[in-house]
């Protein structure tokens, strides 16, 4: 199996497994961000995963934009939206398909 591969496959969890536990949440309350960040950060535990996350995809989105510009990528707006609409756990898997489909076609020539 090529690295390619492995990254859009690791999309899928990173899509399924945090809607899992969104999708049932937000049936329950609505759209409501302001009770979902009063939850996320409800806890020490909480907040600690919750900065966490938030850190990890201000880093993913400097090395989006930087990795992408170096290697001239096409569509790097679409793993900015996915980490946006999702989190790091599609965003960024995402982005090493994309990344590892370009070096790929690079090494090829």
């Amino acid at each position: 199996m090529r690295l390619r591969h492995v990254y859009l496959a690791l999309c899928l969890p990173g899509l399924a497994l945090p809607y899992w536990k969104l999708v049932p949440w937000v049936i329950v309350h609505g759209l409501n961000l302001s009770l979902l960040f009063q939850e996320l950060f409800a806890t020490r535990i909480g907040a600690f995963f919750g900065l966490d996350v938030i850190v990890s995809a201000i880093a993913l989105f400097v090395f989006i934009v930087t990795e992408g510009h170096r290697l001239s990528l096409s569509l790097l707006w679409l793993p900015i939206l996915a980490t946006l609409l999702v989190g790091v756990s599609l965003g960024l898997p995402l982005f090493l398909y994309l990344r590892q489909c370009q070096l790929d076609r690079t090494a090829a020539r």
